[in-house]
């Protein structure tokens, strides 16, 4: 659980920007995209597996 919490705290950390050139912030926005476009799919996903759920238990 606490392995969890770190990675979370990690993955959601705040950066000092301030020193981090143009082309680096406009790398990491193409990565942040790529990675928003994975985490709506997980969740489509996600909203899909528990739609046949709730129709499978709402009999």
């Amino acid at each position: 659980m606490e392995d969890e919490e770190r990675a979370r705290e990690k993955y959601f950390q705040s950066r000092d920007l301030d020193d981090v050139s143009i082309e680096e912030l406009q790398e990491r926005i193409v990565e942040l995209e790529a990675e928003i476009t994975t985490l709506r799919a997980v969740i489509e996903k996600k909203h899909s597996v528990r739609s046949a759920a709730d129709s499978i238990f709402s009999r």
